[in-house]
């Protein structure tokens, strides 16, 4: 018997594992809709998930700056994880959530999702393969609190909008400040999503809806894409949620004013999450679910509205792939690409807009008028929504850009995001395009740790110049060339120049001292006639000039080789077609 018993259990060691039954009910469900997940509670339940289902693959990349890495959850029924095979013949969902932990509707309505998915609860998608960075701002997560969101209604408890060194993650994309945006930038081009969903909850007026979408803005991504997003992927995804018993609009862009006053679209430039997806082409929006309206209902209704996503999804994969082909090429066959943009006045659209009415009540703090909506009269009202923009400005589309290899926090941040750079194999002289920083303001407040520059200004010349072995030669004609293009022109909002990254330039090096430079300048004038006829006629024309010796002297000093060729001399210049 004894040795019955033995041979029983050692042939029972030798027996693979049974895998452990998990319980898939979330924390948000379990709570009857009153809280989200932790962080540790929902890399668990992604782990349990890719355990327990093949079609479903875990995987942690990088790191972030709470020194976590950032996580990618991938749902392929294939049971193949390998993106650069996915792309050949489906689409990818990218959703993020979490990039603002207190907003959570995003991080427990995709954790249903997935797992409804995978156990057969909703039907298998077809030709679309989903992935998501459970919650992006891992420090901010880990910064758990019930008090910071003032105006949201639940969860209990949730993470703080600051990540782990307090940058906002949501404008950080471009200058890409954090681990964060650098291992996100390691994602996106890992994926290389076409459609990306960026799950929010909003601040400002209140309304009936709990769903709102702000859809990346159709003209800035412009052609055949952007008429697709604004004429056929918007209106779908309200209709299909509207079969569901789903109301939304678009994001309400006001505050401390009242919606049926009318409002314009959100402007996403490259700094958001949107902003940056769109320069590779991606289809892009966010969630932005009401803070008043219940937790509950506000995760029920972000997980349809992913639901609705992949429908589209499903029925539109061929068409989505061909205009994601087509529309770098379509851009760089233009000779302009427009880096500001305006509301178009002349074009809007008529919102059936469902609010309340609000009133200027006398405050019974300030001792001034307030405003108070009334939820015991909802309207529904004509509201005029401006949603289409114009180009304010625009710039010649170069054949190619030249970076000094000195350069190299930007040089960095091309690579980073895929941008092919070439170095020169010699010394070589080419003529270029130069810009010299004419104007530009400068924020008096910090902004995510920076002074940022706007209303920037620059003169232009073409020249001969030297550039040495192993600086970078990069052609326009590629996958990043929107990405190029909105970092390296001065005057794009969200350029690297607007961002601080070359504010060494704005510094004058060396100057002069005035007793010894009066002799020398004396001198200058006697040997230049026309240097002395535009130096009195300035003096004639501008009595504060004339009458302000040290300008004077600098400006006789600025039109002298003695003057620095460094001083607001952009360092990136531009080879034309």
């Amino acid at each position: 018997m004894k040795k019955i018993l033995v041979l029983c259990l050692v042939f029972m060691s030798c027996q693979p594992k049974l895998k452990k039954d998990f319980d898939f009910t979330t924390v948000f469900e379990k709570s009857k809709g009153l809280e989200t997940a932790t962080y540790q509670q929902t890399i668990t339940y992604y782990n349990n998930l890719a355990t327990t289902y093949p079609s479903i693959s875990i995987d942690s990349i990088g790191i972030t700056d709470s020194g976590k890495p950032l996580h990618i959850v991938t749902l392929n029924p294939d049971k193949n994880f390998d993106f650069n095979a996915i792309r050949n013949d489906k689409r990818i969902l990218l959703i993020n959530n979490g990039i603002h932990p207190g907003e959570s509707d995003g991080i427990d309505a995709t954790m249903m999702l997935f797992r409804d998915i995978a156990n057969g609860d909703i039907q298998m998608p077809k030709h679309t393969v989903l992935a998501t960075i459970p919650i992006y701002n891992v420090g901010g997560s880990l910064n758990r609190n019930t008090s910071t969101r003032t105006n949201q209604n639940g969860p209990k408890a949730y993470g703080f909008r600051g990540n782990a060194r307090n940058y906002d993650l949501n404008r950080d994309f471009i200058k890409s400040d954090t681990k964060n945006a650098e291992t996100f930038a390691r994602i996106f081009h890992l994926i290389q999503p076409d459609v990306f969903i960026d799950n929010h909850v909003s601040n400002g007026a209140d309304y009936q809806y709990t769903l709102t979408h702000l859809f990346t803005q159709h003209n800035k991504l412009g052609g055949l894409l952007g008429d697709y997003l604004h004429n056929t992927m918007q209106p779908n995804l309200e209709d299909n949620l509207s079969k569901h018993n789903w109301d939304i609009t678009p994001y309400v862009n006001v505050f401390n004013t009242v919606p049926e006053a009318g409002f314009s679209q959100f402007m996403d430039s490259p700094r958001y999450s949107t902003g940056y997806t769109t320069l590779f082409n991606t289809l892009g929006m966010m969630v932005e679910t009401h803070m008043l309206k219940p937790y509950k209902q506000r995760v029920e209704g972000t997980y349809q509205l992913m639901k609705s996503m992949i429908d589209i999804i499903e029925n539109d994969y061929s068409k989505i792939k061909d205009l994601r082909q087509k529309a770098t090429k379509q851009l760089i066959a233009k000779t302009t690409y427009p880096l500001q943009w305006e509301i178009d006045t002349t074009k809007s659209t008529t919102l059936n807009f469902k609010g309340y009415e609000g009133h200027k009540i006398p405050s019974n703090i300030t001792e001034t008028n307030r405003l108070k909506y009334n939820r015991n009269e909802p309207f529904t009202k004509q509201v005029n929504y401006q949603n289409y923009f114009k180009p304010s400005l625009e710039v010649v589309i170069p054949k190619a850009y030249i970076i000094p290899q000195g350069w190299w926090s930007v040089i960095k941040r091309l690579k980073s995001n895929n941008v092919i750079l070439k170095p020169l194999q010699q010394d070589s002289t080419i003529t270029v395009q130069s810009y010299k920083i004419d104007d530009y303001k400068t924020r008096t407040n910090a902004y995510e740790g920076h002074y940022q520059h706007y209303n920037t200004n620059v003169k232009t010349t073409t020249e001969k110049l030297i550039f040495k072995k192993g600086d970078y030669i990069i052609d326009t004609n590629q996958y990043a060339f929107r990405y190029l293009i909105e970092t390296l022109e001065p005057q794009a909002p969200d350029s690297f120049f607007n961002w601080n990254f070359f504010d060494t330039i704005l510094q004058q090096k060396e100057g002069f001292s005035p007793y010894v430079w009066e002799d020398k300048a004396e001198s200058i004038l006697e040997n230049n006639p026309k240097l002395k006829n535009d130096f009195n006629l300035k003096k004639a024309n501008d009595s504060g000039f004339a009458e302000n010796w040290y300008a004077q002297l600098d400006w006789l000093h600025k039109h002298s080789k003695n003057y620095e060729k460094a001083h607001l001399q952009y360092p990136v210049f531009r080879i034309l077609r």
